[in-house]
């Protein structure tokens, strides 16, 4: 179904029952990234494709897809669907939106699951480094297009793990980022790139919701950052997956899943994962 947010027209998908779950993928992808879990999850399953991805509109301001202002349609979203509480699970970019989420809406978390991602970067000068180059990288795919972008983007260093996915797969992740835009795409990157998005480290401290941050065992820098955030939580745990690098729930679909799955329905399941 399509929801007016902030003047902007969301795709939005629901299944299943249970405590509502808001799903938020990766840069590149949308919607179509969670349906191998529906099975799996006892959940009320809310699905949206972010702002510039999938089905939702890609607006030609790059100033509407500032990180917060993603955020705060994500609150709206869960206005307009009376859901007063929620759990939130996020994949890398969608990580990212999901932190800025629980940040600026505590109230509305329960439980948060962040996989491959980060609170930000602390420096002032790495932020500002990192601007840049997503910029080069934004003018990219506007000069050459989304099918030579994705050629690209599949083949970074982060992703170099999928190569031993079966070709099937790969292609399915390839047929769903080819359907994204270059407007949309590029202005991702400026507005809601690890650059632009503001160091929520600080905060972690403060947060009173049971928060899970999955890493591939592969993707030591993800890892890395995992531990830290775990540790700064209060009720913060960090699980490492096996077999898997930056996209565990492409990497290790049932393993991810059935985690996802336990966290989310047993209170205790954090003593029992350590």
């Amino acid at each position: 179904m399509k929801i007016n947010l902030n003047d902007v027209m969301y795709n939005v998908e629901q299944s299943g029952s249970g405590f509502p779950l808001l799903l938020l993928h990766g840069f590149t992808g949308s919607i179509e990234t969670w349906y191998p879990f529906l099975p799996i999850l006892k959940s009320q399953n809310i699905m949206i494709d972010l702002l510039g991805h999938g089905k939702t509109e890609s607006p030609s301001d790059r100033n509407r897809y500032d990180i917060q202002k993603a955020a705060e349609d994500l609150n709206l979203l869960l206005d307009q669907l009376d859901i007063e509480k929620t759990d939130v699970l996020g994949y890398s970019m969608g990580g990212r939106l999901a932190i800025t989420f629980a940040v600026l809406f505590p109230n509305r978390v329960r439980k948060l699951i962040l996989e491959s991602t980060t609170p930000g970067l602390k420096r002032d000068f790495d932020r500002q480094e990192r601007r840049e180059r997503d910029a080069k990288l934004a003018n990219k795919i506007l000069s050459e297009g989304v099918e030579a972008f994705v050629r690209h983007w599949e083949n970074i260093p982060l992703f170099q793990t999928q190569l031993n996915l079966p070709d099937k797969v790969r292609e399915q992740i390839r047929n769903q980022r080819m359907q994204n835009n270059c407007i949309g795409l590029s202005n991702s990157l400026l507005g809601m790139g690890t650059g632009s998005q503001p160091s929520w480290w600080e905060t972690l401290p403060t947060w009173s919701f049971p928060t899970l941050f999955l890493a591939g065992e592969w993707d030591e820098k993800f890892c890395k950052i995992g531990i830290e955030v775990a540790s700064a939580v209060p009720n913060g745990l960090f699980i490492k997956i096996k077999n898997a690098g930056h996209a565990i729930h492409v990497e290790e679909t049932e393993k991810f899943g059935t985690i996802v799955s336990e966290f989310l329905s047993n209170d205790k399941v954090v003593e029992k994962l350590k």
